[in-house]
């Protein structure tokens, strides 16, 4: 049942996260920025930290980019960068696999160590439930987001 308080407070919850999610955008930028990245490169190292090792096509898909040439620059900036390398598939030869490359990773992580500390903080102030509560609603959140981001796409 909808309340005149829940709704107020509905509202405030979406205005919050419409925020968050602005911070985060920025934050990207920032560290893609300092680690001579743009973001979306930044981004298929994220995934590939998340997700392991994947194939071109699997990261141009995430990225909402094009298989052929977009995804292949992202690559080939980003090996030269030394960040990834591309390995064969030991069960497919005619297949590609992305790797990351450990040492210019922990590099990159290293701008992440203030959220990270932020983070933390934050937590400590949490009881166990509410930690529970956060990590069940976020992980909805994120099982969410794969379809929203292509209903978006969809849109004219």
């Amino acid at each position: 049942m909808s309340t005149p308080e829940r709704e107020r407070m509905a509202a405030e919850l979406r205005m919050a996260l419409q925020r968050g999610t602005m911070f985060t955008v920025l934050l990207h930028h920032a560290t893609a920025s300092k680690a001579g990245m743009n973001v979306t490169d930044a981004q298929c190292v994220n995934a590939l930290v998340l997700d392991g090792p994947q194939t071109p096509g699997r990261l141009a898909q995430l990225m909402g980019i094009t298989t052929g040439g977009a995804i292949t620059a992202v690559i080939d900036r980003l090996e030269k960068a030394g960040y990834v390398k591309r390995t064969r598939d030991p069960d497919d030869r005619r297949r590609v696999i992305v790797e990351l490359v450990p040492e210019a990773v922990a590099r990159f992580a290293r701008y992440f160590e203030p959220i990270a500390r932020g983070f933390h903080e934050r937590l400590d102030g949490c009881t166990d439930e509410q930690v529970a509560f956060l990590l069940e609603w976020t992980r909805g959140q994120n099982a969410a987001m794969p379809e929203i981001i292509e209903q978006i796409r969809g849109l004219r």
